[in-house]
Order: C-alpha cells, then structure tokens, then sequence
C-alpha cells in the first residue's frame, strides 16, 4: 500500500495542474477507479473539472475530498528540487502540491481502492469527490458539486478532506471546524478638491476616521470553547490622486473578518450598516461571503478518526478549528459529520513543499481505518 500511493503520489505532482487547471490528474484517477467498479460522474462548470466517483449503495455514504489544483510555484530557480520533479531525498517527497494536497490525496485514493478489493460487497457507499478548484475562487468547484448533490437529494453521511491538517507531527491535529470568512469592499464618498480651499470640498479621510476607530475596536464576540473570538482585520486602504495638493474624493477600505458560530453574516452586516448610518458617511459597499464557519460535534467520524490516528501514530489527536477557509466549509452545509485530516502544513505553498514518505503512507492506513471503523460498524 504504501509504494503504491508513493507512487500516485509523485504522478499527480508531476502533472503541473496550476488551479484551476487539472492537467490530467482526474482522469489518472478515475482510470484506476473505474477498473474496480466505481461509477464516475465528470461535472465540469466553468473551467473546473470536478469527480465525483462512487463504489456501492445506500446508506452510509462516506467520502473523501481533495483537490487536484496547486497554487503558483514562483521563481524555480529559489527551488532547491524541481517544483514538479517529484523527487524522492532522503525518506521526503518533494514538489508542489507534495502537502497540499496531491500526497493525500493519494493515500485517500489507494485507501478506498483497498477497502474496495477486499470488500466488494461492501455496506453502504465509499465516494471520493474532487475538484481542480480549491487554490483559486472556489466558486465552480466543490460548492458546485454540493448543490447539484443537494438538488438531487444525494446526501454524504460522512467525509474526511485530506487538507493538511497537522501541526509538529503526523496525527497531532484533526480540523473539527473552520470560522466564517466575509470580505467588505468599502468605498466612502467624499468631495474632490484642492487642499488650499478645503470648504470647497469634503475630505473622505478625515470623516472616516471616528468610524474607522470604532470599526477596528468593536468587541464582536468572546468566542466560545471552539473558537477564539471574531477578528477584523483592514486589508487595503487607499484614497488619493498621488498629489500632494488634492483632497480625495473618496476612500476605499477593504476589511476582513473570521468569525465564529457566536455571530453570523447578516449580524456582521447589519452592525456595520449601523455604524456608517451613525457616523454619516455617505458609501458604498459589496460583501463577499467566503464561507460561514461550521463545526462537527464528537460522533460517529471524529470518533474513527480518532481511534485511527491512535492507533496507526501512537498519538492522540487534538480538535483545532484554526486557520484559514476549506472546501469543508461547502461540504458542511448538506449537514455532513465532516473533519479535515492529513499530514504537516509547514510547507504548504512555500518553496521545495514536501512530506515525509512514511507520513504519505500513515496517512493512507488511517483513512483505511476509517472506512473500516465505519461501514463495518454502521
């Protein structure tokens, strides 16, 4: 088992699949899928490609997520292996997507590949969805998948996204939950003048300032036992012509937050609504709602997951809901028991990305618990 995902492994790194381009990493996959009687379904929107493969019948449906697409390798000449060599030094893989996540991704492969062979028959339905999405907009992707699924009435029971969940050593984090994450683009309206005749105009700057201040230091929450506090933070501000003699005519401010299950997106934007109403600034503003936060209470999965890990790593794994946004958060919204799982994030879109060898390989024999653990005790 552990040669074979090696080997997958270094042929899905060596497929320079930029997102949202695939590059022919699905069709690998669903070559060697197709021979052991998984159904494919291809659903490509836009220019993504998505998978959704399945193996079996009824209930319970358990399946794996990944991606096949890889954020931008950079300059390769700060590469210290080749970016898409798929080099094997010293017990590491290296190369991009190595982490995040073709070297998952492969161990989740193989893992349902060998729960098929030596159970058939097996109950209820192993499933594996993927997408070439999840490193760019995320908007044709794994959200497209989840609706048309939801359309249908197909429902996944269970699911472990094979995002590089863990922290020091293998095993030592499950990802039980992720915050929300919306985005404002704000623009404040001011009057264009010239700085020696400010009567004549209205600087957008300076009467933002008290709501700016009120902004940045308003208490949203004090989170809760899973999640730290709601956090904003300014990502851009900008205003001005480049001169020094122009009042602006407007300022624009784009602002983040990741926010817990202590509030929600309509609370987020109906208290900023209030705080420009109150400070009378004449605006503008658009919302991009990334994801709501979700969060997977201990039961059936979390409680495989963790005897797996235990199991294969000799180590106990804790919940973390940190970090950034997953296609989880998609998956979660068809009330799917869903967790993230999978080797060191430490390099995960750095140069020379890599995994240990043996780490790919721990990996494939916990995701094959899982299935065990799961549809041999449903």
């Amino acid at each position: 088992m552990k040669n074979t995902i090696i080997e997958l492994a270094q042929d899905l790194i060596r497929h320079p699949s930029i997102s949202p381009n695939d590059q022919g990493c699905q069709q690998l996959i669903a070559a060697r899928l197709e021979k052991l009687g998984f159904t494919l379904e291809w659903l490509p929107f836009g220019d993504t490609l998505n998978l959704w493969a399945k193996h079996g019948t009824g209930s319970p449906v358990i399946a794996f997520a990944g991606h096949t697409d890889v954020v931008p390798v950079g300059d390769e000449k700060q590469w210290q292996y080749p970016p898409f060599g798929a080099e094997i030094i010293d017990g590491v893989l290296y190369g991009r997507g190595a982490a995040d996540m073709k070297g998952s991704l492969a161990a989740m492969v193989v893992a349902a590949e060998e729960y098929v062979k030596a159970n058939p028959n097996h109950q209820g339905t192993v499933a594996l969805l993927i997408t070439s999405d999840e490193e760019a907009a995320a908007k044709d992707g794994t959200v497209r998948v989840v609706e048309t699924l939801m359309t249908r009435g197909e429902n996944i029971h269970y699911c472990v996204v094979g995002e590089p969940s863990s922290s020091v050593q293998l095993g030592d984090v499950i990802k039980n939950g992720r915050r929300g994450s919306i985005t404002a683009n704000l623009h404040i309206q001011g009057i264009q003048g010239h700085v020696a005749y400010p009567h004549l105009a209205d600087n957008p700057v300076h009467k933002s300032l008290a709501f700016l201040q009120e902004l940045t230091t308003y208490q949203w929450d004090q989170g809760n036992e899973f999640f730290p506090p709601t956090s904003l933070q300014i990502a851009n501000i900008q205003a001005g012509t480049g001169s020094n003699n122009v009042i602006p005519g407007e300022l624009y401010v784009q602002f983040n937050l990741r926010y817990c299950t202590e509030v929600s997106d309509e609370i987020i934007k109906n208290t900023v609504a209030a705080m420009l109403q109150k400070h009378g600034l004449k605006h503008r503003i658009e919302w991009n709602l990334s994801g709501k936060p979700f969060l997977t209470a201990q039961g059936k999965l979390l409680e495989s997951l963790q005897q797996a890990i235990e199991q294969v790593t000799q180590i106990t794994p804790r919940l973390d809901t940190g970090g950034g946004t997953s296609d989880a958060r998609f998956i979660a919204l068809m009330g799917t028991e869903v967790v993230e799982f999978g080797p060191l994030n430490k390099t995960i879109h750095k140069v020379d990305e890599c995994v240990a060898v043996e780490d790919l390989a721990q990996c494939g024999e916990v995701y094959l618990q899982v299935l065990q653990r799961i549809l041999e005790n449903y």
